[in-house]
């Protein structure tokens, strides 16, 4: 390994994932898309027969420089899913990215030509991209293995392969048919199948000669393994910091002492929109830890997502780590879950309005899904981004993302609560996080922790005794400065009041139950909470004989002040709340 190899090696490992294009390839990722599942097994087996891993069963984050192989099918062209992410891989030149379009024509309700007549050929070519066509994807194992050669010499953009099939092929009575899509062929036309195909073998039974034939690239493998890993000694001797750097992104290592980057406050300090202070967890992060990486869709700057130490991720840059994606949030959500599989630890982050993840909800939930680590900054949560209106006020999304299993919904107060939020997001490996962020200024409170947020709520402030408060407060983000500020009215009426911070329903649902006991005792069914957003759930927390103060309608146009009183989102409120259940 010397020159240039060398060269774009090193500056893989010292930055972000380039493009070193002169490698050994050992290894590929296949991605297949939600309608590509029909495409013809010609494709697969050329594709396993020369492109696969090196050794099989490898799991591939442990291979940082593969092709990724891509099935899309009609449905995934008609639905518009691939135009986003598509449109940024050709205009980065991801020339390792290569997708096969299974172009069969037949969708669940028959022929696609009854609703899509597109060029997709022509739609990629103006997105940049390499366009091949296989004309028999059926049985040519030859064809399709001269496109893959062919994309393959294409290095500086991605490539599309559209493949012609027949759906069901082989099958004498279903082929070319809908009725091939969605159902299994039945016992009689799988036998049909197998004499039309001259197949005489057993189920499940694998001939000798083909055995053989598959057997022989164990060894092939193995020796593109071995100059692989003779290829990163090198590299190894020659930058050995670099090495370490690059082997604890592949094992998802994180820094000794990284949480020490982690921002503190003080009630003393000035409070902030909890948007500036994620970027100033953002930035400071990033330069501990080198896979951390993203971008906004379009509003980096209202998002507050820059790394100011690094330049924009582009075709000729791409040791940068500021992504710019567009406004593309499902294609910018999709590519940030790409990101967090293509090795353990690179932790991708994206961002826009609360409000737009509606734009995004299908990647969020594979994120979900696939317990991907993808960080979401989720900025202007609440009515208090005013002027701008219901279309841009989230009162439903922060309850929508709680009803989704295996993803975290963390809604922090201030300063302390929002590197806490950061703290927990980075160490959760196996499942995404949604961090919901002011656009207005919020105080940074008394008794507020960076390390209490892991367990999702804990009390914030308490003058009761014998865990048996007259009422109970409970309040998430920016409506948590209100409870406090109610509970310190209802102290000099006299009551015994418990102020909880609530940052993650899924947190708190995650301790012991003597702990949970502890923050919320069964015996106290005098409940308050207040939340600027949507009151489905809180049923959950405050019980039947609480209070749940929120909004269960669309927002409105009008300063984030008179909006909250409008809508009842304050001190009083809650005070006379707790009055009542007490």
């Amino acid at each position: 390994m010397q020159g240039e190899d060398l060269k774009s090696f090193r500056q893989w490992g010292s930055k972000t994932p380039g493009h070193p294009e002169n490698f050994v390839t050992p290894g590929i990722e296949l991605t297949t898309g939600p309608l590509g599942q029909g495409i013809a097994n010609a494709v697969g087996l050329a594709l396993a027969e020369k492109h696969l891993a090196s050794r099989y069963n490898k799991p591939s984050h442990e291979i940082v420089d593969h092709y990724t192989y891509v099935i899309l099918g009609d449905g995934c062209q008609m639905e518009g899913v691939s135009n986003e992410a598509c449109s940024l891989a050709g205009h980065w030149g991801l020339g390792k990215l290569i997708a096969f379009y299974d172009d069969n024509h037949i969708s669940i309700d028959g022929d696609k030509y009854i609703a899509f007549t597109e060029n997709v050929d022509r739609r990629f070519e103006g997105l940049g991209w390499h366009v091949i066509w296989v004309k028999n994807g059926n049985s040519g194992y030859d064809e399709i293995r001269e496109a893959i050669e062919e994309a393959k010499s294409v290095t500086d953009r991605p490539t599309l392969i559209r493949v012609t099939t027949t759906i069901g092929f082989g099958s004498p009575n279903k082929a070319n048919s809908y009725s091939a899509h969605g159902s299994a062929l039945g016992a009689k036309e799988v036998d049909a199948t197998r004499k039309n195909l001259k197949w005489s073998h057993e189920p499940f039974h694998v001939p000798e000669d083909v055995k053989t034939h598959w057997s022989r690239h164990i060894y092939e493998g193995s020796a593109l393994e071995t100059k692989w890993n003779k290829m990163f000694t090198a590299y190894e001797k020659k930058y050995k910091d670099d090495a370490a750097e690059l082997k604890g992104l592949i094992r998802g290592e994180l820094p000794a002492g990284w949480e020490k980057a982690l921002p503190t406050y003080t009630p003393e300090m000035p409070g902030d929109a909890t948007r500036n202070i994620s970027q100033q967890c953002l930035n400071n992060l990033a330069n501990i830890l080198p896979g951390l990486l993203g971008g906004s869709a379009d509003i980096a700057s209202s998002n507050m997502t820059l790394l100011k130490m690094f330049g924009d991720f582009q075709k000729h840059t791409p040791t940068e780590r500021n992504v710019r994606f567009g406004v593309r949030e499902h294609g910018m959500g999709a590519i940030c879950n790409g990101i967090a599989h293509h090795t353990k630890g690179l932790i991708p982050y994206c961002a826009t309005f609360l409000v737009f993840t509606d734009y995004m909800r299908a990647s969020m939930r594979l994120a979900a899904l696939s317990e991907s680590r993808v960080i979401y900054v989720m900025t202007h949560d609440s009515i208090g981004v005013g002027e701008n209106g219901p279309t841009h006020q989230p009162v439903e999304h922060i309850a929508s993302f709680r009803a989704m299993p295996n993803i975290l919904m963390l809604r922090p107060a201030d300063g302390n609560e929002t590197a806490g939020a950061y703290r927990i997001a980075v160490l959760n490996t196996k499942r995404p996080s949604v961090l919901a962020l002011s656009s207005q200024k919020l105080p940074n409170l008394n008794g507020t922790s960076v390390e209490k947020v892991e367990k999702g709520g804990y009390i914030l402030s308490d003058n009761s005794s014998n865990n048996k408060p007259d009422v109970i407060l409970i309040g998430t983000g920016s409506e948590l400065e209100l409870a406090v500020k109610a509970g310190d009215q209802l102290r000099k009426e006299g009551k015994a009041v418990r102020v909880v911070s609530f940052v993650s329903w899924e947190l708190f649902d995650e301790q012991s139950d003597e702990y949970k006991e502890s923050v919320l005792p069964s015996s106290v069914t005098a409940r308050v909470s207040i939340e600027a957003g949507s009151t489905l759930g809180w049923e959950k927390i405050v019980g039947a004989k609480g209070k749940a103060i929120g909004i269960d309608k669309f927002g409105a146009s009008a300063p984030a002040g008179k909006l909250y009183k409008e809508y009842g989102i304050t001190v009083e409120a809650v005070i006379d709340a707790a009055m009542t259940v007490c």
